[in-house]
């Protein structure tokens, strides 16, 4: 059974950091592109990061020098470090996996998401 399971949410202040990470298990992680979206109250999917099986990494242009993506193929997780949040930054983070980067979310396999919040 394919599983994506996001941890790491939470609330914090703007200017501040936090780490989620997605375990992945029942698919062939190292042949599979990761990437991070998120979707926040009335607003549609919005593509965040994604790491290649070569650990090449990408990054939505909001996003861009502030987060960074990061594997672990040994333990097959994935980690997005989120450095200098601001409020816009709040919302539902998803992992999802397949075989090319998304930057709407639309990947076969999806994990169920964690929030994160950035207050003023």
């Amino acid at each position: 059974e394919v599983q994506l399971v996001e941890s790491g949410g939470g609330l914090v202040q703007a200017g501040g950091s936090l780490r989620v990470s997605c375990a992945a298990s029942g698919f062939s992680f190292d042949d599979y592109v990761i990437g991070w979206f998120r979707q926040a109250p009335g607003k549609e999917r919005e593509g965040v990061s994604c790491i290649t099986s070569d650990g090449s990494t990408y990054y939505g242009d909001s996003v861009k020098g502030r987060f960074t993506v990061s594997k672990d193929n040994a333990k097959n997780t994935v980690t997005l470090q989120m450095n200098s949040l601001k409020p816009e930054d709040t919302a539902v983070y998803y992992c999802g996996a397949d075989l090319t980067c998304s930057w709407h979310g639309a990947y076969v396999y999806r994990g169920q998401g964690t929030q994160v919040t950035v207050s003023s």
